[in-house]
């Protein structure tokens, strides 16, 4: 009688074990193959095999030793950072920077270039990846991923841009393009998604699973992460929130809105609006976010505008809040990352006095660059997971 095989299960545990211990490798850093073993519940054996499975593959290397007492010294073992690189593009309407990162996610090299009025996207991504990896001392050929961070509803069945106001060379095609362009895969996203995820790694989300990143700035963004995923909605414009029809937000002459338009919510508690408050309560500013710094370094005298501003973002965190109940709201972008822990209060206060809901809000903590950081994180996701395909 032929004996029963099943040969899958064997090699799924091995690409599970390994793939467990990179992850850990990469997040926290050199261990020994006992402090592996122990934290992946492998035996000492299965951890020297699955190291050495790692380092023949070149994923992994000795970088030291640790002493554990009586007998010999234990190796430490360490991802390698040059095993690849990611490259991390932020697309804004003036300028467009680029980062290229090592394989734990550290940035190499960068580049950063003028691109107000410029009709060619595909140049100005060509330009800005080949700079920043120039910038590094590396070769293209070392790229694994590139992911463009862009404002705008992002089509999750193509991954293409549908439509973006501030930048309207910036159009459908665009993905196509780049991937003809270029060897490494190229991935487009939303910019505010990308700081919701450079967020919930290592910011103010704090590792929930269920939170909402809400981006104040010149323009107004949500980003939503459920069971531990990014939301994107149907057509990906989940997260538009500027369009959110909330009080004092007096809609275009005929009440029709399209996406030209300026949005209800963004009339309340956009940038122009956060200067016209600031302006009101003697703080005049060049840029929303220095109304917030400029009222809290006005200390008492700075209250009143603070809790109007407060009061603007609450309409739409209140509206967020009944309608998914977050664990956290995290306050971002320029204004949420000026304001801080006291503008995270009066918003949290405001909300409860507006409904029923007690929200946990707290300010992002993610404050250089989110939106790179992001970029950065998406590709080396990307990465890692074709490692175990």
């Amino acid at each position: 009688m032929p004996k029963s095989h099943t040969p899958g299960v064997p090699k799924l545990l091995r690409v599970l074990n390994d793939q467990a211990a990179l992850k850990l490798l990469l997040e926290d850093g050199p261990q020994t193959r006992a402090q592996l073993a122990e934290r992946t519940s492998m035996s000492k054996v299965t951890a020297s095999q699955m190291m050495e499975r790692l380092q023949t593959r070149g994923l992994v290397e000795v970088v030291g030793s640790k002493s554990g007492g009586r007998g010999p010294n234990a190796s430490l073992y360490a991802a390698v950072p040059t095993f690849t690189y990611v490259v991390g593009v932020e697309v804004g309407p003036v300028t467009t920077k680029g980062a290229c990162a090592d394989f734990t996610g550290r940035i190499v090299g960068r580049a950063e270039i003028d691109v107000e009025g410029s009709t060619d996207p595909v140049a100005v991504v060509r330009r800005v990846v080949t700079d920043s990896v120039a910038d590094a001392g590396i070769e293209m050929a070392k790229v694994g991923r590139i992911t463009l961070g862009t404002p705008g509803v992002i089509d999750p069945a193509s991954g293409d841009i549908g439509f973006s106001w501030n930048l309207p060379a910036w159009h459908r095609g665009l993905r196509t393009a780049l991937n003809e362009e270029f060897a490494p895969a190229v991935a487009i996203e939303n910019d505010v998604n990308l700081a919701t995820i450079a967020e919930q790694r290592s910011g103010g989300a704090g590792g929930a699973s269920d939170f909402v990143y809400a981006w104040f700035g010149g323009g107004l963004g949500l980003g939503v992460i459920l069971n531990g995923g990014l939301y994107r909605g149907a057509s990906g414009a989940a997260g538009e929130i500027g369009f959110l029809p909330v009080p004092g937000g007096d809609l275009p002459t005929g009440g029709v809105v399209t996406r030209l338009s300026k949005g209800s919510y963004q009339r309340v508690i956009g940038g122009d609006a956060v200067l016209d408050i600031g302006a009101k309560h003697g703080f005049e500013a060049a840029e929303p976010e220095d109304v917030l710094t400029a009222a809290l370094a006005a200390g008492a005298e700075g209250a009143s505008c603070l809790d109007e501003i407060a009061r603007g973002i609450a309409l739409g965190i209140v509206a967020v809040c009944v309608l998914l109940d977050p664990t956290v709201v995290v306050l971002g972008g320029p204004v949420g990352y000026a304001g801080g822990l006291e503008l995270a209060g009066r918003v949290a206060a405001q909300t409860s006095q507006l409904a029923p809901v007690t929200p946990s809000v707290v300010a992002g903590t993610v404050i250089d660059e989110p939106i790179m950081r992001g970029a950065i994180l998406h590709g080396l996701d990307a990465v890692r997971e074709s490692l175990f395909d």
